[in-house]
């Protein structure tokens, strides 16, 4: 077999395992589910919560399904079929080449992909999150996103790319190492400005009044040490009912941001709780190690595209004449999802890991895990994720441990109340 036959084969094979092992777990998924929410409605528990959960939670699962097949036809229709390479070509012809050139070619690639999954979202928003009520977006503010997202990409990303296509020109050998170190130079200092630039630009921010709860978390974030500028109100109710809460920028920058929605749901003791939870967070340096983990990551990626430019043959598989470092790039963005969820379970294992020290962080803080308890129970109560996922589909998708694997570690510490029956549906 040839060698550019061979590539074509593995293309095709990440593909279709990919595809082939998602359905798999998402079918296995909704099985487990059916089972679960009619054990616990045979065991007397309120049946009509983990009804809506269950539709929920498979509603969801026939969405992936869609979104998978739709992700996978679109990278083989681009790679397998030679659309990309004529596209490439026609580009040169018309555009012209140069850093400029390439990199306007890589930008169109990248939108394109994008917009042509915007009748997903739309379908997401509009009727999947509409059925279940969650959603609050007016099609009128979903449009203004997609048209402020497309200008941030172009003018954060455009520059990015000239700037490796540059140093590809620069270093031909080694690139990469400097590629690397400008990604994550760029990714830190957008994470830094984040709070003050981009995120307002798509949300409303107000402090949080003046009053008990913010002098609680006030005193919160001083008895535990956190750098905080101040703790902000976001109308996360403009576009979704679902709730949350996190912390965002650096330093002076540093803010601790809570869903307009979340105000409503929770208690002041619950907020409390759930603060000290993400603050926790902090304070056993996860954002650190995750974004040191990602840097590893991206290093790793960049030296396989690195290795990928010295195969001549890999390009001429999907119908390029040879090494181009603007298809190299485009092969690295949209190749980077198929390949990186193989390596899924490992970075959510980490992720439930830090989960559940958060937890530990935030009941010892407090004394008493007990707040936090209800405010766990109440927001997967809220959110429809009150249903334990099969514990393989966990394994591989989810980034937080299930409702009742949090309880269980708390109060086998002996931090919060042992759960009273099946605490999940209360």
């Amino acid at each position: 077999m040839e060698s550019t036959n061979l590539w074509v084969w593995v293309a095709g094979a990440v593909l279709a395992g990919r595809l082939g092992a998602e359905w798999a777990l998402e079918a296995l998924n909704r099985r487990h589910l059916r089972q679960v929410a009619g054990c616990a409605e045979a065991g007397g528990s309120e049946g009509s919560g983990r009804a809506r959960a269950l539709a929920y939670a498979e509603a969801r699962s026939r969405f992936r399904e869609i979104e998978l097949l739709w992700e996978t036809a679109l990278l083989a229709g681009l790679w397998l079929t030679g659309w990309l390479a004529r596209g490439w070509e026609a580009w040169q012809q018309v555009v012209g080449t140069g850093v400029w050139a390439d990199a306007g070619f890589v930008w169109a690639v990248f939108t394109g992909a994008s917009v042509a999954s915007w009748p997903l979202r739309w379908y997401e928003r509009f009727h999947l999150e509409e059925r279940f009520g969650f959603n609050t977006t007016r099609p009128r503010t979903w449009w203004a996103d997609r048209a402020k997202g497309l200008l941030l990409g172009t003018v954060l990303g455009l520059p990015v790319l000239v700037g490796l296509l540059g140093l590809m020109r620069w270093d031909p050998a080694g690139w990469w190492m400097w590629g690397w170190a400008f990604v994550v130079a760029v990714q830190w200092a957008v994470s830094w400005l984040a709070p003050v630039i981009i995120l307002p630009w798509f949300h409303r921010f107000s402090p949080l009044p003046e009053g008990p709860l913010r002098e609680r978390l006030l005193t919160l974030a001083r008895r535990i040490g956190f750098r905080l500028a101040d703790i902000q109100v976001m109308d996360g109710s403009r576009r979704t009912r679902h709730s949350n809460a996190f912390f965002t920028g650096w330093g002076r920058f540093r803010r601790v941001i809570l869903y307009d929605t979340l105000l409503a749901q929770l208690a002041s003791e619950e907020l409390e709780a759930v603060v000290a939870h993400e603050m926790g967070h902090d304070r056993l340096r996860h954002w650190q190690k995750m974004m040191v983990g990602s840097a590893l990551g991206l290093l790793a990626a960049f030296a396989v595209a690195a290795y990928a430019a010295q195969v001549p043959s890999l390009f001429r598989a999907f119908g390029f004449p040879g090494p181009e470092p603007a298809i190299l790039l485009v092969g690295l963005g949209l190749w980077a999802g198929p390949v990186s969820a193989w390596l899924a379970p490992l970075i959510h294992a980490c992720s439930r890991r830090w989960e559940f020290a958060a937890d530990a962080f935030a009941a010892r803080v407090l004394g008493t895990a007990e707040p936090l308890c209800r405010a766990l129970e109440r927001l997967h109560r809220e959110n429809l994720m009150n249903l334990p996922s099969h514990p393989w589909y966990r394994w591989v998708h989810e980034s937080h441990p299930s409702l009742e694997e949090r309880l269980a570690a708390l109060t086998r510490a002996g931090r919060g109340p042992a759960p009273a029956g099946d605490r999940s549906s209360a």
